[in-house]
C-alpha cells in the first residue's frame, strides 16, 4: 500500500490562447535600490573614495568585500536617472544594477490538509508494505513491515523498503543502506528561502539544524567577528535578525526533502542526522525577496562552511550580481542546486534565474511524477536543465509540528540537494564541480525525458552512493569560471523599463474552486494577452494611440463565459477571439464598469491554475467589456501559451 494523498480539485476543463502585447516586459525591483560592482581588485581605498562621492545621494545598504559590490539606496529626492549616469560614467564601476526582486517557485498543486507527526508515522508504516525493485536485480520483491530491520538512518533496510516521502523508483532506501557507517563527514546544505521551522520536531529530534561553533548564544556580541551578532542557527535577511524561522512554510517543506533524502524523517524512531541544514531567510511571508538579500545569504553560506546551496526560487531578470555571489560559491567549491520554474516553459529559450546560470557545480532541476514523467507544470531545456527529480505530491514538513503534500520543482530541487550531501559524505574532499557532475550523471535514464532535459536522467540514490564510495579518493578538480553577462540579458537599469497601460486580460474564476499557490507576480511585467474558453473571459483594450496598435489573426470561439465579481457570478457569450484581442457581451447590467475581479484559468488537463486580477473597463469602440490589467502574475503567460492550438482561424 502507498500512501494516500489528494490534491486541488479543479472544475472541468479550459483551452486558452494567449499573445504578447503592447511592448517589452517590465522588470520587478526594489525602487530606488541598485547593485554596484567596482572594477578591478577589491580595494577599501577605492570603495572608500567611491562611497564617498555617493554619501550625499545615496546610502550605503550592505558590501560584500570579497565580492567588490555595494547595495546603494537612493536618497529621498534624488534625480534617479542623473545619479544613474553619473555611477556608468564612473571610471571606478564595473556594472550598476536594479535590485530585482525574485520568487519562491510555487508548490503547483498542495494538498488543503496538513498531518501530524502521529499521522504520517502511520501512514509510513501501511507503506512498508509493499512491491518495489531491487538495486541489484531488478526484480520485484515483497517486504512485510513486520519484517523488515532498521539500518542506521531509521529506515526499513534491504531492498524492498519503500521511500515514504514519494514513490519514484529513486532507490533512496538502498543508498541508506549503502552508506558508510563510519562516516565522520557532516556536510552543510544552505536554504535559501522563506525560513526554517528550526522547532519541528523532526529537527529537533535529529539535530539536523546547523549552529554556528564560533558564536556564543544571546550574548549581544558579533564573537566570530562576520557582521552578525548571535547568528547561532543562520541569519534572517528579510528582517535583519539571528530569528530565520519560517512564516511561509516553503523552505520548512524544501529542507524537511533535503534531510529526508539522508534518512527516514517519517520513522517512528528518528536517528541523528548525518549532515546539517543552514537555515538562510530571504524571501519574506509572501515568497518575495531582494536580489541583495539573496547575495547575502549565499555570500554568508560560503563564509560560513555550506558545502551545498538550494535554491527553490528564481525569476526572469538576469543579475550579474547573483550571478557573482554564485561564482564565488563554486569557487569556494560548492555545489549549487536549483529549480527549473513551474511554468511549463523552455528554459533554452526563456531562461529562468538562479537556475539558467551556467556555473560549472550548477544544477538544474525539473520535476517528474511518480511515473518518471516529467510533470505537466515543470520547465524544461535540452540544453540548460540538467536533470529531474521527484516533485509531485511529496510529503514533507511544514511549521508547526505538520506535514503536507505539495507539487513542484521546488521540491524537486532540495531532493537533489539531498543527493549532493550523501555523496559528501561518502566523497569530502570533491568539489562542487565533480560532486554536481556526479549527482546528474549516476541517475537513472529515463527514455521519457530524452530531448527535454540535457542528462535525461532522473536523479537515483543507490547509484550516486555507488559511485561516490568508488570516487572518494579522486583527485579534486574543477575548471576556472568567469561569470559573465549572457548576450542577450538586458542590464538597462529598472527606471529605463516602464509598464505600458491600456491592455489586458480576461479569465474567470468557477464555482467553488480552491485557490492555488500563485506563480510569482511582477508589479512592472508585460502587459499580457489572454484568449479563453468556457468559464473564460479574454478582452484585450486598445492602445491608447492608433500608431502603437497592433493587428492579430482572428479565431472561432463559441463559448459561455463566466466572471466572478466579489460574490457575483456574471454571465455572457464569446463568439470569436484573436490574439490582440476579444470582446464579451454582459447577460447581467451588474458587470460595472471600473469593478474589479478576481479571475481563474485553469489548463486543459486540470492540473494547471493562474490567478489574475483586473478591473472591469468598457471597450468603446468594440462596445464590450473587458479586464485591465493592474498587475501581472509573472510566469502566466509563459503557462498559458503552453497550452495554445487547436482553434479554427477565419
Amino acid at each position: 500500500m502507498r500512501l494516500a494523498f489528494k490534491v486541488t480539485a479543479q472544475v472541468g476543463f479550459f483551452l486558452v490562447m494567449v499573445a504578447w502585447v503592447c511592448g517589452a516586459a517590465a522588470r520587478e525591483v526594489v525602487p530606488g535600490e541598485f547593485i554596484v560592482k567596482m572594477k578591478g581588485r577589491p580595494s577599501s581605498v577605492r570603495s572608500g573614495q567611491f562611497l564617498g562621492k555617493v554619501a550625499s545621494r545615496a546610502s550605503l545598504k550592505a558590501t560584500f568585500g570579497k565580492l567588490n559590490i555595494h547595495h546603494l539606496a537612493l536618497q529621498p529626492g534624488q534625480n534617479e536617472q542623473l545619479f544613474l549616469q553619473d555611477i556608468k560614467n564612473d571610471p571606478d564601476v564595473e556594472y550598476v544594477e536594479p535590485n530585482f526582486i525574485y520568487h519562491k517557485a510555487d508548490g503547483v498543486t498542495t494538498e488543503n490538509r496538513a498531518y501530524s507527526l502521529a499521522e504520517v508515522q502511520s501512514l509510513a508504516a501501511a507503506a512498508a508494505s509493499t512491491t518495489t525493485t531491487s538495486p541489484t536485480t531488478g526484480g520485484a520483491t515483497t517486504t512485510g513491515a513486520t519484517g523488515a530491520s532498521a539500518n542506521n538512518n531509521g529506515a526499513v533496510s534491504a531492498a524492498g523498503a519503500n521511500y515514504s516521502q514519494s514513490h519514484a523508483n529513486t532507490e533512496i532506501p538502498q543508498a541508506w543502506a549503502a552508506m558508510s557507517s563510519a562516516s565522520l563527514d557532516v556536510p552543510v546544505v544552505a536554504v535559501v528561502d522563506t525560513g526554517i521551522d528550526y522547532n519541528h520536531a523532526v529537527f529537533t529530534s535529529t539535530g539536523a539544524i546547523w549552529t554556528n561553533p564560533g558564536e556564543i548564544p544571546n550574548n549581544g556580541i558579533d564573537d566570530d567577528g562576520n557582521g552578525y551578532v548571535d547568528d547561532v542557527i543562520g541569519w534572517n535577511f528579510v528582517d535583519k535578525t539571528n530569528t530565520p524561522f519560517d512564516d511561509e512554510e516553503h523552505g520548512t517543506h524544501v529542507s524537511g526533502i533535503i534531510l529526508g533524502v539522508t534518512q527516514n524523517i517519517l520513522a517512528t524512531t528518528l536517528v541523528p542526522a548525518s549532515i546539517r541544514i543552514m537555515p538562510l531567510k530571504f524571501l519574506d511571508s509572501t515568497g518575495s525577496g531582494a536580489t541583495s538579500d539573496a547575495i547575502s545569504a549565499i555570500y554568508y553560506a560560503v563564509n560560513n562552511g555550506a558545502s551545498v546551496i538550494n535554491n527553490s526560487w528564481g525569476g526572469p531578470d538576469y543579475s550579474q550580481g547573483l550571478h557573482d555571489a554564485l561564482t564565488y560559491a563554486y569557487q569556494h567549491h560548492v555545489t549549487i542546486v536549483s529549480a527549473a520554474g513551474n511554468y511549463g516553459s523552455d528554459n533554452d529559450t526563456n531562461p529562468l534565474y538562479p537556475a539558467s546560470l551556467p556555473i560549472p557545480s550548477s544544477i538544474s532541476v525539473a520535476a517528474t511524477d511518480n511515473y518518471d514523467a516529467l510533470a505537466s507544470f515543470s520547465n524544461y531545456g535540452k540544453q540548460s536543465v540538467h536533470m529531474a527529480a521527484p516533485g509531485v505530491a511529496v510529503m514533507s514538513t511544514v511549521p508547526g509540528n505538520l506535514f503536507r503534500y505539495m507539487s513542484g520543482t521546488s521540491m524537486a530541487a532540495p531532493f537533489v540537494a539531498g543527493l549532493a550531501a550523501l555523496a559528501l559524505r561518502e566523497a569530502p574532499s570533491l568539489t562542487g564541480y565533480q560532486i554536481g557532475n556526479m549527482v546528474i550523471n549516476s541517475g537513472q535514464n529515463i527514455a521519457q525525458l530524452d530531448g527535454s532535459i540535457l542528462s535525461g536522467n532522473r536523479g537515483d540514490g543507490y547509484q550516486l552512493v555507488i559511485a561516490a564510495k568508488a570516487q572518494g579518493k579522486a583527485t579534486p578538480l574543477q575548471p576556472d569560471y568567469v561569470a559573465s553577462a549572457p548576450a542577450s540579458a538586458d542590464r538597462a537599469p529598472a527606471t529605463e523599463s516602464t509598464s505600458k497601460a491600456g491592455c489586458g486580460s480576461v479569465a474567470l474564476i468557477g464555482k467553488n474552486f480552491i485557490r492555488p499557490n500563485q506563480p510569482p507576480p511582477q508589479t512592472l511585467m508585460m502587459i499580457l494577452a489572454l484568449s479563453l474558453l468556457p468559464l473564460i473571459v479574454w478582452q484585450l483594450l486598445r492602445r491608447r494611440t492608433i500608431e502603437n496598435r497592433r493587428r492579430f489573426d482572428r479565431f472561432v470561439l463559441n463559448s459561455e463565459i463566466r466572471v466572478r465579481v466579489g460574490d457575483r457570478e456574471l454571465v455572457g457569450q464569446m463568439n470569436t477571439i484573436s490574439l490582440g484581442g476579444a470582446s464579451f457581451h454582459a447577460a447581467d447590467a451588474m458587470l460595472e464598469n471600473g469593478g474589479v475581479v478576481t479571475l481563474q484559468i485553469a489548463g486543459p488537463d486540470g492540473q494547471d491554475q493562474v490567478q489574475v486580477e483586473g478591473r472591469i473597463v468598457w471597450n468603446e469602440a468594440n462596445q464590450a467589456y473587458g479586464v485591465q490589467f493592474e498587475g501581472a502574475k509573472l510566469g502566466a503567460l509563459e503557462r498559458i501559451r503552453s497550452w495554445s492550438g487547436g482553434l479554427r482561424r477565419i
